[in-house]
């Protein structure tokens, strides 16, 4: 795992946009051996596991002022990966602690028409990373699946939260267990709006 955080961390380095760091991550993999690109897809996919829940959805739908899909929260999933170790573990713990990463902070206060591409809390193309190096190496279109199946694993295709289910459409609940992040995102009038009904236990 340590060669995974490496590598996502790296990315960061300077002033790198989104697409930027996905085509140095993606050259870096692609002059690595075809196992490491595979290995690179399993951490991904593991690292997946523990943020996948209802806790950091319900935080996910304050940001996005309610409109997170299965889509928008499996690829939120991935832009917290893309933060680093250290903010993926403190988010993990607290999912109240995303009020304090400044790339929430930014979007706070401001319509969601107005966020730049990106600054989109998302980070779909991680996801295809591993994908296009391994392609490049071996120059097998879609190899990868195979060679994952290979080892006996299946990588994730959507979000399936196994921690305990809850209202999170309930605007009282969401302020009660995001006070920072409901300070930042207020919530005035939210109740069972269709848009809530993108992301129910």
């Amino acid at each position: 795992m340590d060669e995974f955080w490496a590598l996502v961390e790296a990315s960061a380095d300077g002033p790198r946009t989104p697409d930027e760091r996905l085509a140095w991550l993606t050259d870096r993999l692609a002059g690595q051996p075809a196992a490491e690109v595979v290995d690179f897809a399993l951490r991904l996919d593991e690292l997946r596991g523990p943020v996948d829940t209802w806790r950091l959805w319900g935080a996910a739908l304050l940001i996005f002022d309610g409109f997170c899909s299965d889509d928008s929260f499996f690829y939120f999933q991935t832009w917290l990966i893309g933060r680093g170790r250290a903010a993926y573990h403190r988010v993990l713990a607290d999912p109240d602690a995303l009020a304090n990463l400044p790339e929430v902070r930014r979007l706070a206060g401001r319509p969601m028409r107005d966020w730049a591409e990106d600054e989109l809390p998302d980070w779909e193309c991680l996801d295809y990373v591993a994908d296009e190096a391994y392609e490049r190496i071996t120059g097998e279109e879609e190899g990868l699946d195979d060679a994952v199946e290979a080892r006996g694993r299946e990588l994730r295709c959507s979000p399936e939260p196994a921690d305990e289910a809850w209202d999170v459409r309930e605007s009282a609940e969401l302020a009660h267990r995001y006070p920072r992040l409901a300070a930042l995102f207020p919530l005035p009038g939210r109740g069972r709006g269709a848009v809530w009904e993108t992301a129910t236990p």
